[in-house]
């Protein structure tokens, strides 16, 4: 199928699902959409199951499999919904908590990735699936990332306090881009074959040079940013044209995505930066009224139909991933796992915090439960070169996700307003 054919089908599907969710379930559109998506895979399985030789469902598993999700969202949505959320933020307000959100981006999300790798390969030994260790650190950087599209919706509903969005939010932008950086950086150390010999891999990237890479990585992600923000800036300063402006951000993150791929830096990180720089200063100085209306109705419409096929995919993917016994059960222990060293690390971090400044009750629970993890762990678990440890990575990366958009997407509008009402 042409690449036309796809993206035809799979906004068809977004909006008769999106359809279906709106006049019937009424669940947050995320939600929603991943629910008729698994409802439909598994009726289509049933189906084949009962009318042997029809074949639908492996016509669809074709479809499917033409899809290179990694590539369709870690090159082609991620940049969009991430300028997307950015360009709302509020900069003096993340300014503000400026430490709550690092530390929870970086410190936050390197001890989950840590303890995840730990405890996950307790559990791969314990029903006898063989895993190394650095496979095993490879999940927890790439399961570890949140999620929080869901949540923000339900936030906002419950009139939640502004200082739980903006660390919610905060941390969200920035360690999708951190945990790109450091899977990306774990898995240049992976052997193509053998074992890692005295501290790096022939061809890898040596042990010792990971903080480099990260500081390259991470530190170029937000110096392309701001650059090719403020470029952006100054030419949306010197008109006032909503057509040509929205064309100005539309280009900013393609261009800067595109670019960051080319000098190795982070795209993440860069289009985060920009997007705040554009909905901060730009927004104050550069824009009309007019023009900062059109621009955040198509930014608000781009991230809503995005996320309609993202979640979308997520759900029809269960037709490629391939289940079985022992790497279901790993996946049941590692939705535990993961919550666990989410648990740990939100608290940890919000203790050493709270020595100088206070929180609010029940924040530490409100991270945990509302941390959803989504595409971006699907994406990084689907790109890994062919190690024996992949399949069985995929399958427990598919089952965390499933848990967390449905049991904690589902719930997490019941559990925040209790939360809430005990904080006050």
């Amino acid at each position: 199928m042409s690449l036309f054919d796809i993206a035809a089908v799979l906004i068809v599907l977004a909006a008769l699902f999106g359809w279906l969710n709106h006049r019937y379930l009424r669940l947050e559109p995320s939600v929603g959409l991943m629910l008729i998506a698994l409802a439909s895979s598994a009726a289509l399985i049933l189906l084949d199951r009962l009318v042997p030789g029809l074949g639908v469902t492996a016509a669809v598993r074709g479809f499917v499999g033409s899809i290179d999700f990694n590539e369709a969202l870690m090159h082609g949505m991620l940049g969009f919904l991430l300028f997307a959320g950015s360009l709302h933020a509020d900069l003096d307000f993340f300014a503000q908590r400026k430490w709550t959100i690092a530390s929870l981006a970086t410190v936050g999300l390197l001890a989950s990735a840590a303890l995840v790798g730990v405890m996950s390969r307790g559990v791969f030994a314990l029903i006898d699936l063989p895993a190394g260790w650095l496979a095993c650190f490879v999940f927890g950087a790439l399961i570890s990332p949140t999620d929080p599209i869901a949540v923000m919706g339900t936030l906002k509903h419950l009139h939640a306090p502004p200082s739980l969005e903006a660390k919610i939010a905060g941390e969200s932008l920035f360690n999708d881009g951190v945990a790109v950086v450091v899977f990306t950086g774990l898995v240049a150390m992976l052997p193509a074959a053998g074992a890692v010999q005295a501290g790096h891999v022939e061809g890898g990237l040596r042990a010792g040079d990971l903080a480099l890479f990260f500081l390259r990585e991470a530190g170029g992600g937000a110096a392309l940013g701001l650059v090719a923000g403020y470029l952006a800036y100054r030419l949306m300063l010197s008109i006032d044209d909503y057509k040509v402006e929205v064309m100005i951000t539309l280009a900013l993150v393609m261009g800067a995505y595109g670019l960051s791929q080319a000098l190795h830096v982070s795209g993440p990180i860069a289009v985060v930066c920009a997007g705040l720089l554009i909905g901060n200063r730009g927004r104050a100085f550069a824009m009309s009224d007019e023009v900062a209306d059109y621009l955040e109705k198509f930014w608000e419409l781009i991230d809503e139909i995005l996320n309609a096929v993202l979640f979308l995919l997520i759900g029809v993917e269960v037709l490629v991933v391939a289940f079985h016994g022992p790497s279901v059960l790993a996946g049941l222990f590692c939705i535990v796992v993961v919550l666990l060293a989410r648990l740990l690390s939100v608290s940890a971090a919000i203790s050493v915090l709270s020595l100088r400044r206070r929180f609010s009750r029940g924040v530490v629970r409100i991270l945990t439960w509302g941390g959803l993890r989504g595409g971006i762990s699907v994406a990084l678990v689907l790109s890994l070169p062919p190690i024996p440890e992949k399949p069985l990575l995929i399958t427990c990366t598919y089952i965390v996700v499933l848990f967390s958009i449905v049991v904690q997407g589902l719930s997490i509008r019941r559990v925040l307003r209790r939360l809430l009402a005990e904080a006050d």
